[in-house]
């Protein structure tokens, strides 16, 4: 008896292993697609420094400044919080697969419950690898936006008291 083993068939076993798969690798694809769109940002606003004039209305154009920061930082939250939960059901998923192995096969032998363990780690390691740069990005360019905002807020009270 040969058997064949391919990493996709790791993320691809049952539908619902594929579903979790895909969600977490869309996931991860749009997360790094907000990353590499903060990090041009952030580019270009160090060769363009942003600058408040005194006759902008300064209590709206803070906000208005910094808004592009910290556009879409809630979905790196959300991918870094949820990802490997998602990544979770799919562990589950798997070690019931196994389970349900066992009670077929009537054995425990490590062919029978290793193709289920596999898609467990498989779709946990998604979970993670979506998570992981999603979470430490959300922290980096949330700090940055809150450094933003801080210098410019300071900037506004300190015209504001020459007025």
């Amino acid at each position: 008896m040969e058997s064949s083993f391919s990493m996709l068939s790791l993320f691809t076993g049952d539908i619902m292993t594929l579903v979790v798969s895909i969600v977490l690798v869309i996931f991860s694809i749009l997360s790094w697609a907000v990353i590499i769109e903060k990090f041009r940002l952030w580019r270009m606003a160090k060769k363009n420094p942003i600058k408040i004039k005194q006759n902008d209305n300064l209590s709206v154009i803070v906000d208005r400044l910094v808004r592009p920061f910290d556009k879409n930082l809630w979905f790196l939250s959300m991918v870094a919080y949820i990802s490997p939960f998602i990544g979770l059901f799919g562990t589950v998923w798997g070690v019931m697969d196994s389970f349900a192995s066992i009670g077929v096969n009537q054995s425990v032998s490590i062919g029978v419950i290793a193709p289920g363990l596999a898609v467990a780690l498989g779709t946990t390691a998604l979970g993670l690898i979506a998570a992981v740069p999603a979470a430490i990005a959300h922290q980096y360019f949330a700090k940055r936006a809150d450094e933003l905002y801080d210098r410019l807020d300071d900037t506004r009270r300190e015209m504001q008291s020459k007025k």
